[in-house]
């Protein structure tokens, strides 16, 4: 068992400090354009012309029953998804290659490396590690709570530890596209919502494409939810919660949007 540690949550002053406004910086993060696309496996094809435009700057939950394809949407956004039949992923405006940073549900921390090496593994594998990085890597680990435990072996951390670190190594990668696949799910309630508040002040301002089965968790973090369904896949719903994530999960219109999303589910289950 992992020793127990604590760390701030969401509106705790710790987390809106100049240092974390150096560290997570509001870069004009682009627009991520899914065009016409046509995919297939075998004789199936998954999508047939799907198109989904993904705002720049802005957070895009995925929501739809499982196997639909969002997963593999993901997939295809970085760059390592099936070929396309036919359309294009691109940016707008055009900046060249999708430079992307990928969270997944396993934080798949390298065992045999201490917590801040896991989290500056990119830059050591470039050859870019610096002491300044080294440096930023230890402000957001006090930042995460896990200030006392960067010299640990993951074996050492509690799972929500590990995926705190898992969060830390995708933010320190510095890409203004984020793509994340269920990265809460495997914690316990509290954890996830206070990993989900650390992770909403971290990816400000950049674009975020996220997949999850949960529809609060959708709610709380995005700007637009979207749902999808249907054999090939087909964007069967869109809404867009009102105020700035991260949401309390009790508010009133949360819970109104709540029993809309989850019958909009039932819906595209249904097609």
């Amino acid at each position: 068992m992992g020793r127990c540690t604590t760390f701030t949550p969401s509106g705790d002053p710790l987390l809106s400090t100049d240092l974390v406004a150096s560290i997570v910086r509001e870069a004009a993060a682009p627009a991520v354009m899914v065009d016409h696309i046509t995919v297939a496996f075998g004789e199936r094809r998954l999508f047939d012309d799907f198109s989904l435009r993904l705002d720049g700057g802005r957070t895009t939950c995925l929501l739809g029953p499982s196997g639909c394809g969002k997963s593999t949407l993901l997939k295809l956004i970085a760059g390592s998804g099936p070929p396309l039949l036919s359309g294009v992923i691109c940016l707008e405006p055009d900046a060249g290659k999708l430079d992307c940073a990928w969270m997944g549900q396993d934080d798949l921390l390298l065992p045999w490396l201490s917590l801040i090496d896991n989290v500056l593994l990119g830059a050591k594998l470039r050859g870019e590690l610096t002491n300044a990085l080294r440096q930023q890597a230890r402000n957001l680990l006090r930042l995460a709570g896990l200030g006392n435990h960067e010299h640990d072996l993951p074996s050492r951390l509690s799972g929500g530890m590990r995926q705190r670190g898992a969060l830390l190594r995708t933010l320190m990668e510095g890409r203004v596209i984020v793509l994340m696949d269920e990265p809460f799910s495997a914690l316990d309630a509290l954890n996830r919502q206070r990993l989900q508040d650390l992770a909403v002040q971290m990816i400000k301002g950049r674009t975020v494409l996220l997949v999850t089965h949960d529809p609060l968790e959708a709610l709380r973090l995005a700007d637009r939810v979207v749902v999808l369904a249907g054999s090939p896949v087909r964007v069967v719903a869109s809404l867009e919660p009102p105020g700035r994530p991260p949401r309390p999960p009790g508010s009133p219109e949360i819970a109104r949007q709540y029993g809309e999303l989850l019958a909009m589910l039932m819906d595209g289950n249904n097609l």
